[in-house]
Formats: C-alpha cells, sequence, structure tokens
C-alpha cells in the first residue's frame, strides 16, 4: 500500500501543469528525433540538456526521460519505412519491418511496433516500481566474467538461428568483430587496423556508419538491381478500421511481447549493457524458438514485436543501476545521470528517502509517457504511410542524403560519410552472395563490450580462462551458448545423414542395367 500512496502521490506531482506540458513536448520531440537516422536518443538528450537548466529538477528529469521513451518509439519509423535504422536500439526492428513495408502493410508493423513498446515499456515501469532495490543488487552480481558471457549468448542466437548457413553467418560476425577491432587498443592505446594509416580510423568504425551504409545506401542498390531499374511503389492506404485491425492481430504475439519485455528489461539493469543488446538478443531468441524460423527476414510481425518490446524495456531497466547504484546503464542514462548532478541530485540508495518527489515523479510520467507516446505515434502513422506513397525516383534520393547527413552529423567528419558507401557497396555484393548482414552489423556493436570484458576477466583471473566456468552465472550463460550453437549443427548432420539414407535406399530400389525390378 506505501509503493501505491508513492506512485499517486508522483503522479500528483507529473501532472501538475509545467510537468504535464514538459512530458507531452518531450515524447513528441523524442519521437521525431528518434525516427531522424543518425541521431537517437544519446544524441537528443545531449542536445536538450541545456533546456533543462530553466526548469525545476523533477520537470527537467520528466522532460528528458520523455525523449528518452519518445526516441525509443521513433527509431522504429526509420527502420520500417526507410529500412534505415534510427539508431542501434532499431536495427533488429529492420530486418522484418521493412519487409512488411514493402509488402503494402507498414501500417501492421507502425501498429505492432508502437504497441510493442507501449507494453514493453510498462512492464519494465512496474518491475521498477515494484522491485528497484533488489534487482539493482543482483545486477552488481554481474562482473566482467558474466557480462562477457552475456554477449557470448548473444552471438550465439544469431549463429544458432542461421539454419543450413552456419559457416557464412559466423563468417558474417568475424567481420564485424575485425571492425569493431578498429582504432585504439582499449588496454594500451596502441593503434591496431589502422588500413592505409588513415586517421580516420583511429577512433574506430561507428555503428552508425555501419547499420546506415548497409541498410541505406545498400537497400538503395539492391532495390534498384532487384527491379530492374523499375521500381513499383505499393500504393498503401491506411484507416482507422485497419489500424483497429492491425491492434486487434496482435494478440497472436502477446507470448512474443510479454516474454521479450522480461528479457529486454533484465539485461537492461545490466551495468553498461544497455537497449541494444536487449534488443538483438530478443530478436534472436525469438526466431530460434520459433516454429517457423524461415519467415524471419521475409515480414514476420513477431520479429517487429520482439525488439520494439525489447528495447523499450531495457531503456527503463538501464535508469535502474542510475538512480539505485549511480551507474549508468546506457550512453543515455550516462547523460542522465550528468544532468542529475548538475541539478544537485546524487544518486544512489538514499535518493529514494531524501527525494522522494523527484524520484516517485519521475517514475509517474514514465507510465504517462509511455501512453502519450503510443498515442501520438498512432495518430501519426497515415503521414508516415504518405512517405511510402512517394514514387521511388524522389523516395531514393531523399534516402541518400538522409544517409550521408545522419553519418556526418554525430562527428562532423567526411571520412564517415565515405565509409558510408563503401559499406553501401559492400553491403550490396554480400547480399548478392546470400551473406547473412545482421550478424554482421550485431558483431560490431557488441565486439568492444565483449572485448572489454573479455580482457578485464582475463586481467582479474591472471590470466585464467576457467574464469568463464568457474563463476556459477558465467558458467550457465556459456552452458546455453553451447547448447545454442551445437543444436543446429546436430539437427544439420542429422538431416543430412536422413537425406543421404533416403537417397541410398532409392538407389538400391532402382533397376539394375535395364533389368525389370
Amino acid at each position: 500500500m506505501e509503493i501505491i500512496g508513492h506512485l499517486l502521490d508522483g503522479f500528483a506531482t507529473s501532472f501538475e501543469p509545467l510537468n504535464f506540458g514538459l512530458l507531452v513536448l518531450g515524447c513528441t520531440v523524442g519521437l521525431f528525433v528518434g525516427a531522424l537516422p543518425g541521431l537517437g536518443s544519446v544524441n537528443g538528450v545531449a542536445i536538450l540538456l541545456p533546456v533543462t537548466f530553466f526548469v525545476p529538477p523533477t520537470g527537467a528529469i520528466i522532460f528528458l526521460a520523455a525523449i528518452y521513451y519518445g526516441a525509443m518509439f521513433g527509431g522504429a519509423i526509420s527502420s520500417i519505412m526507410l529500412g534505415i535504422p534510427g539508431a542501434s536500439t532499431a536495427v533488429a526492428t529492420t530486418f522484418d519491418g521493412r519487409p512488411l513495408a514493402m509488402k503494402g502493410l507498414a501500417h501492421i508493423a507502425l501498429v505492432a511496433a508502437a504497441t510493442a513498446s507501449f507494453i514493453g515499456g510498462t512492464i519494465s515501469v512496474f518491475l521498477f516500481t515494484l522491485f528497484a532495490p533488489p534487482l539493482a543488487e543482483f545486477a552488481l552480481r554481474f562482473g566482467p566474467a558474466e557480462n562477457f558471457a552475456l554477449m557470448v549468448v548473444a552471438f550465439a542466437t544469431f549463429i544458432g538461428l542461421s539454419g543450413d548457413d552456419i559457416p557464412k553467418t559466423i563468417f558474417s560476425i568475424l567481420i564485424g568483430l575485425v571492425l569493431s577491432a578498429v582504432g585504439l587498443d582499449i588496454i594500451s592505446g596502441n593503434p591496431r587496423l589502422i588500413f592505409f594509416d588513415l586517421p580516420g580510423f583511429y577512433k574506430g568504425i561507428s555503428f552508425i556508419v555501419l547499420a546506415i551504409g548497409i541498410y541505406g545506401i545498400g537497400e538503395i542498390l539492391w532495390t534498384l538491381d532487384s527491379s530492374k531499374g523499375k521500381v513499383e511503389i505499393a500504393q498503401h492506404k491506411v484507416s482507422f478500421r485497419a489500424v483497429l485491425s492491425a491492434l486487434v492481430d496482435l494478440r497472436k504475439t502477446w507470448r512474443t511481447i510479454l516474454g521479450c519485455s522480461f528479457l529486454g528489461y533484465f539485461v537492461g539493469i545490466l551495468p553498461a549493457a544497455g537497449a541494444t543488446p536487449g534488443s538483438l538478443m530478443a530478436y534472436g531468441m525469438t526466431k530460434s524458438m520459433s516454429k517457423h524460423p524461415e519467415r524471419y527476414g521475409k515480414g514476420e510481425v513477431n520479429g517487429v514485436v520482439a525488439p520494439e518490446a525489447a528495447n523499450n524495456a531495457a531503456s527503463t531497466g538501464a535508469m535502474l543501476p542510475m538512480l539505485t547504484l549511480g551507474i549508468p546503464g546506457s550512453p543515455t542514462t550516462a547523460i542522465l545521470l550528468g544532468g542529475m548532478i548538475i541539478w544537485g541530485l546524487e544518486p544512489g540508495p538514499l535518493l529514494f528517502i531524501t527525494n522522494q518527489d523527484f524520484i516517485w515523479g519521475l517514475i509517474s510520467s514514465l507510465y504517462s509517457a509511455n501512453l502519450f507516446t503510443l498515442i501520438i505515434n498512432l495518430a501519426f502513422i497515415p503521414l508516415f504511410i504518405w512517405v511510402l506513397r512517394t514514387p521511388f525516383a524522389i523516395l531514393a534520393p531523399i534516402i541518400f542524403v538522409l544517409s550521408l547527413v545522419g553519418g556526418f552529423a554525430p562527428a562532423n567528419s567526411m571520412h564517415d560519410v565515405w565509409m558510408i558507401l563503401l559499406f553501401g557497396v559492400a553491403g550490396y555484393l554480400l547480399r548478392k552472395l546470400n551473406y547473412p548482414m545482421a550478424p554482421a552489423v550485431l558483431a560490431i556493436v557488441l565486439g568492444p563490450l565483449a572485448e572489454k570484458y573479455f580482457r578485464q576477466a582475463m586481467i582479474i583471473s591472471h590470466g585464467d580462462p576457467l574464469t568463464f566456468v568457474e563463476r556459477p552465472i558465467s558458467a550457465i550463460f556459456m552452458f546455453v551458448a553451447a547448447v545454442m550453437v551445437a543444436y543446429p549443427v546436430i539437427a544439420t548432420i542429422r538431416r543430412r545423414n536422413a537425406t543421404a539414407a533416403r537417397a541410398a535406399a532409392a538407389a538400391g530400389d532402382a533397376p539394375v542395367d535395364g533389368a525389370p525390378r
């Protein structure tokens, strides 16, 4: 009952005129910030942080948290409509969201993404309300070994769902890991893989550069090639009845949404993990557990709701270590943490005692932000659909320009622009050769994290690799990863043996030298 009382007080705070106005404004701004390729929640919150110095701390955190939530919703928009991830958290949404849009079912993908984001966010806020202190304490048990084992599970997920293309999937992951190693060594600071001694490689290869190149430029080249220059744009039409029907059909995905919400929240509370690993793992887990994994990547609704439920749940989970421990759970919460310090608030367990108005105002605003972002998102679906009705001759140059601007803006570097063009051509060629691109994107996102945790664990254990199986939590994760890799390998061998046995049996029944049977 005490929690309910605090929550009601928090709603009273968040619905004060100033705070409510900042909430709605933050949701709207965040939605469009997230939809712009190359921006995302990190840049949006960072750019608008100075605005909060003119309002009280409670209103400031409500405004920034609303931008955070809106951007998590908005990242799916460009993924579905243009095939360009708005941020790393929305890259998995591209895998099935874009194919649905190309089939003329963009409204289904947008409704699925918005609804899954809303449910995932609401579940995570509910868990945040009830279990903040114990979950924060459990997250502290995760050291470098456990975090590295979790990254291994993420890689194993993509290997496990690759079917007969395991070698190509492994090759794609290795390419991504090589690209993630470009730059300065995290321990010694020595340069490595600085191709042609170009100074632009010293800062490494950004995920945004790779993703925009592959899914922006590469998509244009693929569309032009596959259509032989004659691109037909589906005449998308949407009505209130179509949106309502899409909402009703989402009942079939409730298990996926619930499971991925819990998974995303759990990954989100791990310090320095964030929503990107959560969304990628949710997509991989959903596909590997599906009865029809062959439908994924071709326009499967579950492939949209899984990452969207997970990344929104993870975004709330990432706030937990920030508020209770003072440890940011994601890059965006690191900026929020800096803002709290500027406002004179010290994150930690005492924050829940000394600043209850601030904490419960924030928690209640997350419920409200979820609801208002869902309403705003659904209301703008006709506008998003209108984008797809634009002739490809007009849309392609717009996508091309957005891709280059989205790659240039974060670092103001022409080096990144040239890399986008290079990755676009490489992505197109690899797609022609039927190499999966998703594992490479996963590797360049998780590669730096995996390397950091691996090397930290090796330093702590004095170079003993058994540290990953001696610790109970990491041992469980490593076992799960081994099973996920071994199962499809064994299944493939058994399937080939069965095929060979049937062929041998058929050959044995065939007539010899034309003799009758």
